[in-house]
């Protein structure tokens, strides 16, 4: 591949366009897309809304810095605080970034606060990054082998576990913050319980800790709901986003609200590109377009669809452990390693993943069609059976 790092396990195949939830590669073959770019392409590929907003823009203007005013970058701060309840939103890249700005956020206030080591508390098999902080932040020991040594400053404890949290924390002084996604994706799409998440929130206002979301995946009306934790009915006082936000554009923010409100201020953190005008029109027309054409419905609907029919083709079948998700991000765990089924669906012309080794993991554009539900279904059931007929 040139001269390229080789830095990914790539599949032997590139794409020269796509149209809805289908790519077609340099040889013109068709795959269904039930990755979408690992849940970025919310719009799926070539949504004529997103293009024209895009190519509007640039040209206009791509970037300015932040040393000026930004106007998209305030009206998408407005919407996505309209749609949140949150206060306050910093914008930069990625998901890793705008977890490290709510890990930089966090150490800040336990400082304003007297603590002078503050400690944030994060979760087992949780994902957060690959920059030094949330690499640390991550529990995932093989992404971590080699980086040592990581980061101070994070108690990690298992997920969905109330009383091993309190449990941990009990008679510390040194916690400022409880970080966790609401729906683990590359842990495996394990969703949090409603009842775990208020309960977390009791104890952050109880504690005066910051409760602090990473909706990196799951957010942005995957689930259903424009956030993940919005299912559980809590706000909390920080959360990332990313991924789906541009639909393809790099963008990446960091929200505040509540206590965490106030804490950033003029030279305490920055991006050069962050929230430039590019990437903001990209995901104001993304925002638009899931509300217009009832997005969030929709991935409700097919991602019911897609478990439904899956559960059924899959039904006795030995070997499968659970059907789990919510909305558009849906997990198939095996009881074996199943990282073989990458390669033999892209050569069935479907493009799907594998995380946590044993767990199919599905993240179609939210434009996904009923007829998209049903050729997904078609495809994938034969090779799991096929897979574990033959291990």
């Amino acid at each position: 591949m040139s001269h390229l790092m080789n830095t990914y396990g790539r599949q032997p195949v590139a794409f020269s366009h796509g149209q809805g939830s289908w790519l077609y590669d340099t040889a013109g073959k068709a795959y269904l897309d039930a990755l979408a770019g690992i849940a970025v392409n919310t719009l799926g590929h070539n949504h004529p809304r997103l293009v024209r907003a895009i190519a509007e823009q640039a040209a206009q203007v791509i970037h300015t810095s932040n040393l000026y005013r930004v106007p998209r970058q305030e009206a998408l701060s407005d919407r996505l605080a309209a749609l949140s309840g949150m206060d306050e939103v910093f914008f930069c890249n990625s998901g890793c970034e705008a977890n490290e700005a709510a890990i930089k956020l966090a150490r800040l206030y336990g400082h304003d606060r007297g603590v002078s080591n503050p400690t944030i508390v994060v979760m087992e098999h949780s994902f957060h990054g690959r920059t030094m902080a949330t690499l640390s932040a991550t529990g995932n020991a093989k992404v971590q082998k080699g980086f040592e040594p990581l980061v101070s400053g994070f108690l990690r404890v298992p997920f969905d576990d109330l009383a091993a949290l309190e449990a941990a924390v009990a008679g510390r002084d040194d916690i400022v913050a409880i970080l966790l996604e609401p729906v683990q994706g590359e842990g495996g799409i394990h969703v949090a319980h409603a009842d775990y998440l208020k309960a977390l929130r009791g104890l952050c206002d109880a504690r005066e800790w910051l409760l602090m979301f990473d909706e990196v995946q799951c957010g942005i009306g995957r689930t259903g709901k424009w956030f993940g934790h919005q299912n559980a009915g809590v706000r909390p006082d920080v959360m990332s986003l990313a991924k789906g936000l541009g639909s393809g554009v790099p963008i990446g923010a960091c929200l505040a609200a509540g206590r965490a409100t106030g804490v950033f201020k003029p030279g305490n953190h920055g991006s050069t590109f962050g929230g430039n005008p590019l990437a903001c029109a990209a995901a104001l027309e993304t925002l638009a377009v899931l509300e217009d054409d009832q997005l969030l419905d929709n991935a409700l609907a097919m991602g019911a669809a897609i478990r439904a029919g899956i559960a059924a083709g899959l039904e006795g079948v030995a070997g499968i452990v659970e059907i789990r998700g919510a909305g558009l991000m849906i997990g198939i765990e095996l009881d074996r390693p199943c990282g073989a089924l990458v390669a033999q669906a892209l050569e069935a012309g479907l493009l799907i993943n594998v995380t946590a080794d044993k767990v199919v993991r599905l993240l179609p554009p939210l434009t996904f069609s009923q007829a998209d539900v049903s050729a997904l279904v078609d495809g994938l059931v034969p090779l799991i059976k096929g897979f574990l007929a033959a291990q």
